[in-house]
């Protein structure tokens, strides 16, 4: 194994699409949203603890959330739990980790990789995340993994790749695509030559930090201004300086979608962002009419296709529904058609405008 290989784990949002079991104080990736019995960034840390050192994972969160992660992963060091004192989307935390590590090692190669995704076969992912490192080590490229769509997803980002590969089943990247409308997404899939942004990136630490010298000089300026108080008692007040002068962006559009050396590599490895319900419907098991349940005390009568979620204590009974997400908890209830799932995050834009916070 590569003894500069690590990960840096991004634990900071807070999963608004998965209202209301997801919450600003208890967002998803500290919850067992497919009740397996572990947590979402716990499954995430296991997934990366197979074939990396501990000492060489990160996690990446924010300041508010730090109590949980070292509640749900106490084997983790202090030192390797950084926290943002705000949140400005993907491209901070990347270039945060990215100063931090490239003081520890200068021959680090990183992958970046969502806390509150689903994956299946483990195996299959460490074969590819290894593969992907080693081509970005040898070749100081940028390493995006694609998952093979199986259906017109308009939830997804997109990418397209060349047709002809430059290595054994990588290929460069001709053209990301955000969350396109349905007539588009099956242009996609008919084309054969776009795949799902799964958001998992691989890099060396020097050549990511040398492009955000060119792509964002300002936010790599105000950074290393402050990197000779990164692993001191200062940082955090260094952090508390950075942070205002960043832009909110996402590492995507900050990054990857001007540099010129980027390659994907296809991959089936049973993913899923877990960013909707639908997407948790479709990862849980279903009964013989095709609704997924995630509690004890759940009774179904003349219901189909439905996403259903309720605590383990509360007798839930539901009689003539079908293709409906409800989702119970303690002091708020949303029952939602499931092809309205994208809706989520307004309707709780809604009912912060009309009851506040209380139940966000």
């Amino acid at each position: 194994m590569n003894n500069h290989f690590y990960v840096a784990i991004l634990a900071g949002g807070i999963g608004s699409r998965f209202w209301p079991k997801s919450r600003t104080a208890y967002p998803k990736q500290f919850i067992d949203i497919l009740n397996t019995g572990k947590t979402l960034i716990q499954s995430t840390y296991e997934r990366f603890a197979a074939f990396l050192p501990e000492d060489h994972i990160f996690i990446v969160t924010s300041d508010e959330y730090v109590g949980f992660v070292k509640e749900q992963l106490p084997q983790m060091a202090a030192a390797n739990i950084l926290a943002e004192p705000s949140r400005k989307n993907t491209a901070p935390c990347v270039a945060y980790m990215a100063f931090k590590l490239i003081q520890k090692d200068p021959l680090a190669s990183l992958i970046v990789a969502p806390s509150d995704h689903l994956v299946l076969d483990n195996a299959e992912f460490e074969r590819v995340a290894l593969e992907a490192l080693n081509f970005a080590g040898h070749m100081k490229a940028f390493v995006t993994l694609g998952i093979k769509p199986t259906y017109p997803n308009t939830g997804y980002g997109y990418i397209q790749h060349e047709t002809i590969p430059v290595a054994d089943n990588i290929f460069q990247v001709k053209t990301f695509t955000e969350k396109p409308n349905t007539d588009l997404a099956r242009t996609f899939i008919a084309s054969g030559d776009f795949l799902w942004n799964a958001g998992i990136f691989i890099w060396r630490v020097q050549d990511v930090l040398k492009a955000f010298e060119k792509y964002q000089p300002e936010m790599y300026d105000v950074f290393a201004a402050e990197q000779e108080h990164f692993s001191t008692p200062e940082e955090q007040n260094a952090l508390a300086r950075i942070y205002p002068l960043c832009t909110n962006i996402s590492i995507d559009y900050a990054i990857m979608e001007h540099a010129n050396n980027v390659y994907v590599i296809p991959a089936s490895f049973g993913w899923s962002d877990l960013g909707t319900w639908n997407s948790a419907y479709d990862s849980l098991e279903k009964d013989y009419l095709g609704n997924a349940v995630a509690g004890n005390n759940v009774m179904v009568i003349d219901a189909t296709k439905c996403m259903i979620t309720a605590p383990h204590e509360k007798l839930l009974v539901l009689q003539g529904l079908d293709d409906f997400i409800v989702v119970d908890t303690k002091d708020v209830l949303l029952i939602c058609k499931k092809e309205n799932e994208q809706q989520v995050k307004e309707y709780v834009a809604e009912v912060k405008r009309n009851k506040g916070d209380k139940f966000l």
